[in-house]
């Protein structure tokens, strides 16, 4: 049976959902005790067992089980530790995370980004960062993985259009998002997200460098974490965090910071991201035709109600989960066949010159 600290571990995340799935796993040698992974590179991983940090590697047998699961340990996940008679501390078994956040990479690989996550942190500033279309698929996607989204606005007391970009997001949103503009350096960005921290809660940063996701991180936990300026010309940062790390906060729960990302390629169904769309998923049972695409067919109800940009992200959105679930020979048959159309199509239009 593994060793479970409740009331320590809470401040690191445990619920006691998670507590449940702990009793389900099989008996261990005595000394297997619960922690949480607060760090991975690559093969090493930083536990912390509600006490003491450590630095462990996971079993081979583990790495094995969870290869041929198509899964690998990753951040916020909550394992089981053992020390050895060496004091080389082993993860010896992994519980089933609640949720888990991932995306797809260029080439079709999964890639976890945190696991054991409440609620996402979608940061988003409102200088030259600013892109609704990007949050519309964020926000898409961390519902896809059952994650409830928080749209982090900063950069509120240095954004000359920062007034007209929230009442964008406002009208843009559905009214189910929280909407939070902050100044990232004041301590007002604690009380705003104070209904999200507390003891058993975990959080996860998401946001493209330059944000002000490590920033946001350092007022909210003291943590001290890097920081850089963004370019002139465009708002970009320069990936001042390179790993993910978890860091805990004076008022309860745990945050989990992320690198900058600007791709996002969701790791879900069609049908689970096209229900995201609240509002896309529920005026499509009002157009005249059941199969409707919302392209041109008459009697489209979505086409009438729905702003044709966010349509537009709509659609985008499952054309790229469509490639995603897609095999590597597919994406190649599919590359050739449109290939082939342009082709031909080049070809006609040389005849008719001609």
């Amino acid at each position: 049976m593994i060793e479970i600290d409740f009331e320590a571990l809470q401040a690191l995340g445990l619920t006691h959902a998670i507590a449940s799935r702990v009793a389900r796993l099989a008996a261990h040698d005595p000394g297997t005790r619960l922690a949480r992974v607060t760090e991975s590179q690559r093969d090493c991983f930083t536990l912390h067992d509600g006490r003491t940090e450590q630095q462990a590697r996971a079993l081979p047998r583990l790495v094995q089980q969870l290869q041929a699961a198509g899964q690998v340990l990753t951040i916020g996940d909550w394992v089981g530790m053992r020390v050895d008679a060496h004091g080389q501390a082993w993860v010896v078994d992994r519980v089933e995370p609640v949720t888990l956040i991932a995306r797809r990479a260029n080439d079709g690989r999964r890639q976890l980004l945190a696991s054991n996550v409440d609620a996402a942190l979608l940061v988003m500033g409102l200088d030259a960062d600013f892109n609704a279309r990007r949050m519309e698929r964020y926000i898409a996607m961390v519902r896809a993985c059952d994650v409830a989204p928080v749209v982090v606005l900063t950069k509120l007391d240095i954004a000359p259009d920062a007034q007209a970009r929230i009442a964008e997001m406002y009208a843009r949103l559905p009214a189910t998002v929280p909407v939070l503009p902050v100044n990232a350096l004041s301590r007002e960005a604690c009380t705003e997200i104070g209904p999200w921290l507390h003891a058993g809660q975990t959080l996860v940063l998401l946001g493209s460098s330059g944000a002000g996701k490590s920033t946001l991180i350092n007022t909210l936990t003291h943590a001290g974490q890097l920081t850089g300026a963004v370019r002139k010309g465009d708002g970009r940062g320069r990936h001042t965090t390179t790993a993910r790390s978890m860091h805990q906060c004076p008022q309860g729960g745990c945050i989990i910071d992320t690198p900058g990302m600007r791709t996002f390629r969701p790791d879900a169904e069609p049908e689970t991201l096209a229900a995201t769309f609240e509002d896309v998923h529920s005026l499509a049972r009002q157009c005249r035709f059941r199969d409707c695409r919302h392209e041109s067919e008459p009697g489209c109800a979505v086409r009438v109600h729905v702003d044709a940009d966010r349509l537009g992200n709509y659609k985008k959105l499952l054309r790229d989960a469509q490639r995603g679930e897609q095999t590597a020979l597919e994406r190649i048959e599919q590359r050739n066949k449109w290939k082939a159309i342009g082709k031909a199509g080049s070809q006609r239009a040389r005849e008719k010159r001609s």
